[in-house]
């Protein structure tokens, strides 16, 4: 592990201390997931990307996964590096902490003017994507920024229904339902589900929104005004080409590793992405932009636009209520907490010790 000498002297005692004792925790506590996701896999494991949960035909891979390094992990504090450990440069798949980049993304295209109203149907401006049925029809920006879409179709050969009644670790509710379970619709807005084809229809319609392949728009516009961009890739599915308006064909890419593909991107870069947030964007998004995706949803309190919440103080234990955090499969935590003015990325963390290490590393980083 490496520690800024120059900034870890601000720490007390114990606060250095809980320090150390957060990073040897990560470091013992690596995912279990193998570290070669193509390999022969060890009875009972799967590829990365691949859900045991998943009704076939559903269960396998359509995108490209890649080996991955250690369990690694970075922690800033007003906006300085005070500790890094295992790979921190290292492009990695980041799992669903895409989501919360696609958010980021549409503040970007509201910066730029191509979305001047997020409560705006979809279908308004772009038809014939797959928002023109009577249900889809009424649905907006906001709703698949929050996952409140209830979208029905089918996105990159994926039907919606695949991930519906999916429960996951941080939503507190019980499960309603059989994963892949027919659940009746709701109207737009007001049913929150955890869906990877709603959000994969959300990064096609951006898709065409900017014209652009989004990850030379993530790239462009985010990650090289904040001084990265080493080794990133986002990838799609084998099958996922995309025509744009000017005859070119580019792959819509999807807001996870759910099924494959995904997003590559190095510690240190997350790390980069938080303290934007935390400095309010830096004119790459909004100010304004930022506090609406920390609001919390009447239809799901725990969670805002793409973010994961702590307003009850319950669901990251340690750290203030005004923090919020972008989470990924295989223990991929990206941390931003403003009343301790400070980012931590933890990678490939056993997901049992979490909450510990996420505690201590609070308790660290607290004032004395």
């Amino acid at each position: 592990m490496r520690f800024n000498p120059g900034m870890t002297t601000t720490l007390s005692a114990p606060g250095a201390a809980a320090l150390a004792a957060a990073i040897t925790l990560a470091q013992s506590h690596e995912t279990p997931w193998p570290r070669d996701p193509l390999a022969a896999p060890a009875e009972g494991q799967q590829p990365f990307g691949v859900h045991h949960d998943d009704p076939p035909p559903w269960n396998r891979l359509r995108g490209p996964v890649h080996p991955r390094g250690p369990q690694s992990g970075v922690v800033w504090q007003h906006g300085v590096e005070i500790a890094a450990w295992g790979e921190p440069d290292r492009a990695d798949l980041t799992f669903s902490v895409a989501k919360t980049c696609l958010c980021l993304l549409a503040g970007v295209a509201q910066r730029q003017g191509l979305l001047p109203d997020e409560h705006a149907p979809v279908a308004d401006r772009l038809p014939g994507i797959g928002f023109d049925s009577a249900h889809n029809r009424p649905i907006t920006w906001a709703h698949l920024l929050t996952q409140t879409s209830e979208w029905e179709g089918v996105c990159s050969g994926l039907p919606d229904t695949v991930d519906r009644w999916r429960k996951v670790a941080n939503d507190p509710r019980p499960a309603g339902g059989p994963k892949g379970g027919a659940r009746p619709l709701q109207a737009p807005g007001t049913y929150w589900e955890y869906n990877d084809v709603r959000i994969n229809q959300l990064a096609l319609a951006l898709l065409h929104l900017f014209q652009r392949p989004l990850p030379e728009v993530f790239l462009h516009e985010l990650l090289q005004p904040l001084g990265g961009g080493e080794g990133f890739a986002w990838r799609g599915y084998d099958d996922a080409a995309v025509t744009l308006a000017d005859g070119r064909q580019v792959q819509t890419v999807p807001g996870g590793t759910h099924w494959g593909g995904g997003m590559s991107i190095s510690a240190r870069d997350q790390a980069r992405i938080g303290q934007m947030l935390l400095e309010g964007g830096r004119g790459l998004v909004s100010r304004a932009w930022i506090e609406r995706m920390t609001e919390p949803l009447a239809a799901a309190p725990f969670y805002g636009r793409l973010v994961w919440l702590n307003r009850d103080g319950r669901s990251f234990p340690g750290v203030s209520r005004q923090a919020y955090f972008m989470l990924g499969a295989g223990g991929h935590h990206v941390g931003v907490d403003p009343a301790l003015d400070a980012v931590v990325v933890l990678r490939w963390l056993d997901g049992s010790v979490a909450p510990a290490v996420v505690k201590l590393l609070a308790d660290a980083l607290a004032p004395r």
